[in-house]
């Protein structure tokens, strides 16, 4: 779990999001000085900032230690804008990072670009089996990604002004909510999802015209009571703080680390669940290291390494919390369930309607 302060505004949410946004290939070149000693090496990017200084010095010294093998650190901007990135480099014939962090969606893309990763060899990852199917992305080529660490949205309320709803429907009461929730302005920030999980068929309603439309009606039948529609993490943390708000949707390791700071904050795991998004490792497709790669994402399965990354980082763990080694303590900071699983593909395959569609509820009426 992160020990950084929230009285700051930094969380690993936003360094995961932004930190590195400012990268550069050429920059990235340079983070990490090249272990030549090692005879076997590997080059893994990662969302810098907080996040990639504790990958340094949490995982890789132990991956290392375990194997021989060494990791020159990449620091790698967000998902879509590195894919773009990897796209330019395997045009020129270089490879700027052997292993990379992909959302899924940026997986779903490369998948639909093809000639970007090179599949996986699941045989040589044995500990895959501690991971749900979910978490190993698959396309005719084979497997493109495996899991390596997740993060949630959340269900958040005010405890002392408030009682705990057990359901996401009860934020459209009006006589306990009005103008008092705060919930995330960007289309794709996946409240359309729990809308979906909530009132509808999941995933599934994304599927047809009709179905979206019938989301957006029902978001649209919420806006009297939210007081703050936030585009940035800071926007909601304040409100909640000044009491602006009562209760929203917000990040659940910041929630966790403002309650242990003492702010009046709960996150709350609701009958529908929470969204849950999720990093991949991919291998570039020029990439000599399948190997190395494999073994490295090895190491990433262990129930061990998920532990450490869920205590030193703050990521949820893709495995069991009895397969972690995790108190309840330490889980609920982290993780809960149900889990609300975004409709990626959808996304994608709709996203200017999605969009045009979303931002025309906020400016109605």
């Amino acid at each position: 779990m992160s020990t950084s302060s929230t009285s700051s505004n930094i969380s690993r949410r936003t360094l995961l999001k932004t930190s590195a946004g400012a990268a550069t290939l050429a920059a990235a070149g340079t983070l990490g000085a090249p272990l030549i000693a090692q005879e076997r090496s590997l080059k893994i990017g990662s969302y810098g900032g907080y996040f990639e200084n504790s990958l340094k010095e949490h995982v890789y010294p132990k991956f290392t230690e375990a194997t021989g093998i060494a990791v020159e650190s990449v620091t790698q901007p967000n998902s879509s804008d590195w894919l773009v990135t990897m796209q330019q480099a395997a045009s020129a014939g270089n490879v700027p990072a052997d292993l990379s962090l992909f959302a899924r969606d940026t997986m779903i893309k490369a998948s639909r670009v093809g000639d970007l990763l090179k599949p996986l060899d699941t045989k040589a990852i044995p500990n895959l089996k501690y991971l749900d199917d979910y978490y190993a992305f698959t396309d005719t080529s084979g497997t493109l990604g495996v899991g390596a660490m997740s993060w949630f949205s959340a269900m958040v309320i005010n405890p002392d002004e408030v009682q705990t709803p057990t359901s996401w429907a009860d934020f459209w009461d009006t006589e306990t909510f009005e103008s008092s929730l705060g919930i995330s302005k960007l289309y794709n920030s996946h409240f359309m999802d729990i809308i979906a999980a909530t009132f509808f068929d999941g995933a599934a309603t994304f599927e047809t015209k009709d179905g979206v439309e019938a989301i957006i009606a029902k978001a649209a039948e919420l806006k009297p009571n939210v007081a703050l529609w936030w585009s940035a993490e800071s926007q909601m943390e304040q409100s909640m703080k000044n009491l602006d708000v009562v209760g929203g949707m917000y990040y659940l390791d910041v929630a966790n680390l403002m309650a242990a700071d003492g702010f009046p904050i709960k996150a709350v795991f609701p009958k529908e669940g929470n969204p849950q998004d999720y990093g991949s490792w991919c291998l570039s497709d020029l990439s000599e290291k399948t190997g190395e790669a494999a073994e490295f994402i090895n190491f990433s399965c262990e129930p061990s390494t998920q532990k450490l990354m869920s205590l030193m980082i703050g990521t949820a763990p893709l495995v069991s919390q009895e397969a972690a080694g995790l108190t309840d303590e330490e889980f609920a900071a982290v993780s809960g369930s149900p889990v609300i699983r975004p409709a990626y593909s959808a996304y994608l395959d709709q996203e200017t309607f999605l969009k045009e569609s979303w931002d025309k509820m906020l400016a109605g009426a």
